[in-house]
């Protein structure tokens, strides 16, 4: 199957590169990549936020502070940090199935350890599953725009990003539904290691499943570059790409650095929210644990809905900058609404603001990877994607910390505040992003240089023909002329000669 737009090959000199040709085709078999990433990587999000969606239950059992079960998910954000680069530099020289191999056995190693924490006294032994599940993330998170660039076309690749940020953020709806419900707030402490052992084994057991398909299933890449951004990336010579070099050219980037401070100041309000969404509800709804579980899967399932759209409005108008800064302005308006009616009484109320906060502010993950897609190209996806993530796992572990201890000195409204001023911050330095969509002015020069080729071929075939065509006729003519010489005259007979 061809891409849909342009020629069916490219010469991969294009650019000034080499002149090898390379068939631009897209694989049936990407469907197949895009929905294993997206599962484990779901599994690896629900591990993150199981913990704090029941924070209160937890608390109780092992017999810790608020803020010892908040760290669980806050250490997923800490491991990120010191260990992006190595991974990063892991994927440039091993490739996409290494990095999928390692996310998918730590996964599966980290559900299987927690497997033997079901003891109160067993509080260390889940600390480590979980930073072993934290050790699996740092191979997930920003591989989104990796997976959705090599696999898929250019007419398509926001959708794919999209949807594979969509795992992750299920995972994390999953991890908010669940939990309650899996685990009841009973006092009885047999009882509770009883509930919390079945979710234990069910993540388990799924997440060993998705290992195994990985092993099986995943490829590095398909036969044939989906796009001619792609070709040239793939037809540069590997002794050009250093890893030391890319690094200090996105740090110098100065659109890229400003696009790190905005997505990490919004995906860090979202991490900090995400943690500390049980002890929010709690705090005015009493004994709606599972309510608040179902307020977090509202925010994340009309996330995904914003995701879903805005990769598809991408792909359609390539209005990285414009969309981006929208969805910053919304994101703060949905704050601001959700931190006035959080108080009302009403938990109705609640669902609606939050669903209409979660639609803006998730929508903001695949967005963010995408324009830095954009502003980096050539660079590795996996590396700007990366710092990005970075950005948000420190502003997300400083201000879970801080909006925590604002809500138990102040209140809840004095933390959502700090978070409102957060992101008008992010919609402000958003601004002043310069749209350098790098990515699609390659693909852009290229389908040009390819029209360009095909029209000069086409010229170039109607004179060589033409030129045949002359020399056939004029051939034709010199051998009808020599057969008039060299053959006799015959005169007709007539009765009147003798």
């Amino acid at each position: 199957m061809l891409e849909p737009a342009g020629a069916p090959s490219l010469s991969a000199a294009a650019g000034g590169v080499g002149d090898a040709a390379a068939v631009v085709q897209l694989s049936r078999l990407r469907w197949v990549v895009l929905l294993l990433f997206s599962s484990y990587s779901l599994c690896n999000a629900f591990q993150w936020i199981q913990y704090g969606s029941v924070n209160n239950v937890f608390v109780r059992f092992y017999d810790v502070s608020a803020f010892a079960i908040d760290w669980l998910s806050m250490s997923y954000m800490l491991i990120y940090i010191p260990l992006l680069f190595p991974v990063t530099w892991l994927l440039d020289k091993r490739g996409l199935r290494f990095i999928a191999l390692a996310a998918s056995a730590l996964n599966a190693m980290g559900a299987l350890v927690k497997l033997g924490s079901l003891k109160p006294h067993l509080f260390p032994v889940t600390v480590l599953g979980q930073v072993i599940c934290g050790l699996a993330q740092v191979f997930i998170l920003g591989m989104p725009s990796r997976i959705a660039s090599v696999w898929f076309g250019s007419h398509e690749v926001s959708s794919a990003c999209s949807i594979a940020v969509f795992g992750n953020q299920l995972g994390i709806a999953v991890g908010f539904l669940l939990p309650p419900v899996l685990i009841p707030n009973v006092e009885d402490v047999e009882k509770l290691a009883y509930h919390i052992s079945i979710m234990f084994f069910m993540t388990a057991g799924v997440a060993s499943a998705l290992f195994i398909l990985v092993i099986i299933v995943f490829k590095e890449k398909p036969p044939n570059p989906p796009s001619r951004a792609q070709a040239l990336i793939q037809s540069r010579p590997t002794t050009e790409y250093s890893y030391m070099q890319s690094i200090l050219r996105l740090l110098c980037n100065a659109n890229f650095l400003l696009l790190m401070v905005t997505y990490g100041l919004n995906v860090g309000c979202f991490y900090a929210l995400s943690t500390l969404l049980n002890r929010m509800v709690i705090c005015h709804y009493p004994g709606e644990e599972v309510n608040a579980g179902r307020i977090g899967l509202t925010i994340i399932l009309s996330g995904m809905a914003g995701a879903l759209i805005s990769g598809i409005w991408l792909d359609k108008t390539k209005t990285y900058k414009q969309t981006t800064l929208v969805v910053c302005i919304m994101s703060l308006v949905g704050m601001i609404v959700y931190t006035f009616t959080l108080s009302l009484g009403h938990l109705w109320v609640v669902f609606v603001t939050a669903g209409f906060l979660g639609f803006f502010m998730t929508a903001y993950l695949p967005l963010g990877f995408e324009f830095a897609v954009e502003l980096t190209y050539p660079e590795s996806e996996g590396t700007s994607s990366g710092l990005l993530n970075v950005s948000a796992q420190i502003f997300g572990i400083v201000f879970t910390i801080s909006q925590g201890q604002v809500m138990d000195r102040f209140g809840t409204k004095a933390g959502n505040l700090l978070l409102c001023s957060v992101l008008f911050l992010g919609t402000v330095v958003t601004a002043f992003i310069k749209a350098d969509l790098r990515r699609q002015q390659a693909n852009l020069e290229n389908e040009q240089t390819a029209l360009s080729s095909k029209q000069t071929n086409g010229f170039l075939g109607c004179c060589f023909t033409y030129v045949l065509l002359r020399m056939s006729i004029a051939q034709r003519q010199r051998i009808t002329d020599d057969n008039r010489v060299q053959t006799p005259k015959v005169r007709a007979w007539s009765p009147f000669t003798a």
